[in-house]
């Protein structure tokens, strides 16, 4: 159970703020997750879905780089909730399951060369709140400018939902896959 109460209804939500709560419920299908606790702050749960959605549906990264960077990110903060969902979507766009299982695990070994560069970015900046320099450089060459750019903006934004979802102990969805501490 959350530790504070979650907003999952309309007729939760002071008139003024009907509009966000209906547009975070058109993208996402429901009002739900981080969404249900961040909507006590409405301005802040509405800003948040709409970077979000730019990162997921908009976005120059492909699906299974962003995947990628958002479980990393989920288990580098050990999020439960965060995991189960992009575990769905990672499989929903071919993420292979020892890629998920490897991420899962913590064991980078065996990864391509390309999925061994987000993971270990993703790493880096979440245990070390930096980047390597020889990482940078490849992911640059490799995604571009704006892709480097949103795929540290993809970092910062799953961290951001990640302390969201941990903070109030908001529990994963019914059959989310686990994640282990």
């Amino acid at each position: 159970m959350a530790r504070i109460p979650t907003i999952r209804t309309k007729d939760q939500v002071a008139p003024e703020h009907i509009p966000i709560f209906e547009a975070i419920a058109a993208s996402r299908g429901e009002v739900r997750g981080p969404f249900a606790v961040l909507f006590h702050s409405p301005e802040v749960a509405g800003r948040t879905a709409h970077l979000g959605a730019y990162l997921r549906f908009e976005g120059v990264l492909d699906d299974q780089t962003r995947e990628i960077a958002s479980m990393a990110a989920a288990r580098e903060l050990n999020c439960a909730y965060e995991w189960g969902a992009h575990v769905a979507a990672a499989r929903a766009c071919a993420v292979s399951e020892a890629v998920i299982s490897a991420i899962r695990g913590r064991a980078n070994a065996g990864l391509t060369t390309e999925v061994a560069q987000v993971v270990n970015y993703v790493q880096d900046l979440i245990r070390d709140h930096e980047a390597k320099e020889a990482v940078v450089t490849l992911l640059r060459e490799r995604l571009g400018l704006q892709g480097l750019v949103e795929l540290t903006a993809t970092v910062g934004y799953y961290s951001m939902i990640g302390a969201v979802l941990n903070a109030f102990a908001v529990e994963p969805m019914e059959g989310a896959d686990p994640l282990p501490r």
